[in-house]
């Protein structure tokens, strides 16, 4: 499996592992079984619906066949790169700038299937030969498909240490999403060693603007610790 580097907007290198063929044709397949799934069940219900004109039939295969055509864009775009075959195999669908995913972004990725999968399988190809493990669609749209079962411990992860009577000062935090939360910290973690107060200031005014703070508590180093430490507190009491 290729290493995958994403560089964030503060310029620093955060290292995936990128899914590779195998993971990603493992979850194509438990997504094709779903939708034989529904295809199975769609026609033992269409009888219901022989009486009607020929018309009306197509009218409503039409209608009824759309979850499958959409399967693949809506769930990405609901579950934050992930279909039920991803969650499954635990790969993601990433930005290579380190960002989340955006809905265009999945668009251009569902588009391309088309060719990268439709044709040939023409995308499997493609990954085994891509430094990045990307097929055409993830060219495209500037993204990849990373591993989430990485062995980790809790310094490598979002999570924080809080103490029982810990109370949160930034309640605007809940703008952020896993996927934040995860970039700030990596970020946060090589900065504050490298002593680079540059990106901690960049960071901070990022922080910010994303959460709409007035004011923030301490110096660039507190409110960042305190920004995560607030992610976990209410993250964890949903």
């Amino acid at each position: 499996m290729s290493e995958l580097q994403i560089n964030t907007t503060q310029n620093v290198k955060i290292n995936f592992t990128a899914s590779g063929v195998g993971e990603r044709l493992m979850a194509f397949i438990i997504d094709m079984l779903i939708k034989i799934g529904y295809i199975t069940i769609l026609n033992m219900s269409l009888g219901a619906f022989q009486d009607m004109d020929q018309w009306s039939q197509i009218g409503i295969n039409t209608l009824l066949g759309l979850p499958i055509v959409f399967y693949t864009l809506v769930l990405e775009a609901l579950l934050e790169g992930q279909t039920i075959g991803k969650k499954i195999v635990k790969i993601k669908v990433v930005k290579i700038d380190g960002y989340q995913a955006s809905l265009a972004d999945y668009v251009v990725r569902w588009f391309f299937r088309i060719v990268d999968i439709y044709i040939f399988g023409l995308g499997f190809f493609v990954i085994l030969f891509s430094k990045r493990s990307q097929r055409l669609g993830d060219m495209a749209a500037g993204t990849s498909v990373i591993l989430l079962k990485d062995k980790v411990n809790i310094s490598h992860t979002i999570l924080e240490d809080l103490t029982e009577d810990y109370k949160p000062t930034y309640p605007t935090v809940i703008k952020l999403s896993d996927n934040d939360a995860r970039i700030i910290k990596d970020t946060f973690t090589t900065a504050k060693l490298a002593n680079d107060y540059q990106t901690l200031i960049k960071l901070r005014n990022k922080i910010i603007e994303v959460i709409e703070v007035k004011a923030i508590n301490g110096n660039d180093i507190q409110f960042i610790d305190t920004i995560l430490k607030d992610y976990n507190y209410y993250t964890q009491s949903m």
